[in-house]
């Protein structure tokens, strides 16, 4: 977790180092309380916010509420975005799951603070102070996507008046089993991918989109796109890597002509690159030790393999 603290005061500031040091993070405070330890926030508070918004995990304010949320308002753009943002007082009495306390795991991590200082978590999420388990918390716990957000506000509602619903957990693309459907997409897909050299990035996001329906599983599910350190720098596999929030890993020739198994041959990519086949290789390389679910699938320029991680 990449966790910044902030903190506004003497004593704040010892108490966000504290924190910060407990989560392998840093601390921060105005000019006068940086020292043994605590960077000064250097530009304004707001610059600051944004700036921790954009890169961290989880940001924790020394400070009253109102600081905080006049510093992070400016910057929220949602549930599924935004970092976890919690609020302790400077004695560490009061420790506030204040944004993304499901998703961004701000409600664990109110805890866990207040754990460090001996205070007592504030959790005000009605899931959490009814004793029952947000389906967007297990979600991310389980590591799975949450493929239509505003179901799970239904689902949770539902839950609070006492009433049976539907969660659908699969990889699979079918119908929806139930009136309000919640999809929760496991992580435990893998897609070898290869492509000419300067592929257009909308192109190959097209052919991975049909290649997924075709295959009849959720891009969503898709955990690693793979190919060969040939195409570590290919730009069009990088943002597609991006658009969906995963990695893009990449493996030498020589990895993957080692993996056992009967692969689909190509002449052509035997020549180019070493590799009698990228994409059913790299796929399989990528899901440590799975199994293949769709082999060579071919576009123009273009070819996509679909293996799956034996666990998650």
């Amino acid at each position: 977790m990449k966790l910044h603290a902030a903190a506004f005061s003497e004593r704040g500031a010892a108490l966000a180092l504290k924190i910060a040091l407990a989560f392998g993070g840093t601390a921060w405070a105005p000019d006068k309380y940086a020292e043994k330890g605590v960077l000064p926030f250097g530009a304004s508070l707001a610059d600051w916010t944004g700036a921790r918004f954009a890169d961290s995990d989880a940001v924790v304010f020394v400070s009253s509420c109102g600081i905080a949320v006049r510093a992070a308002a400016p910057h929220l753009k949602g549930k599924c975005e935004d970092p976890a943002v919690v609020v302790c007082d400077e004695l560490g009495r009061n420790v506030i799951s204040l944004l993304s306390g499901h998703i961004g795991g701000a409600n664990d991590l109110a805890v866990r603070v207040a754990e460090i200082t001996g205070g007592r978590p504030v959790i005000t999420t009605a899931t959490d102070v009814n004793g029952i388990t947000p389906p967007d918390s297990w979600a991310v716990k389980n590591g799975c996507a949450i493929e239509n957000l505003p179901a799970a506000k239904q689902v949770a509602a539902e839950l609070l008046s006492g009433h049976r619903v539907g969660v659908a957990v699969t990889d699979e693309l079918m119908p929806a089993p139930y009136p309000i459907t919640l999809w929760l997409r496991p992580k435990n897909l893998t897609v070898g991918v290869g492509c000419k050299r300067g592929t257009d990035p909308e192109v190959l996001k097209e052919c991975f989109l049909d290649f997924m329906k075709e295959s009849g599983y959720s891009p969503l599910s898709v955990s690693v796109l793979a190919s060969i350190d040939a195409k570590k720098d290919e730009p069009a596999i990088i943002r597609l890597a991006a658009s969906y929030k995963i990695p893009f890993e990449t493996f030498s020739a020589s990895e993957l002509m080692a993996l056992p198994g009967s692969f689909t041959p190509s002449s052509a990519a035997a020549a180019a690159v070493g590799v009698d086949n990228v994409c059913e290789r790299a796929a399989l390389a990528a899901s440590r030790g799975g199994y293949m679910v769709r082999l060579k699938t071919k576009y123009s320029g273009v070819t996509f393999a679909l293996a799956r991680k034996r666990s998650i």
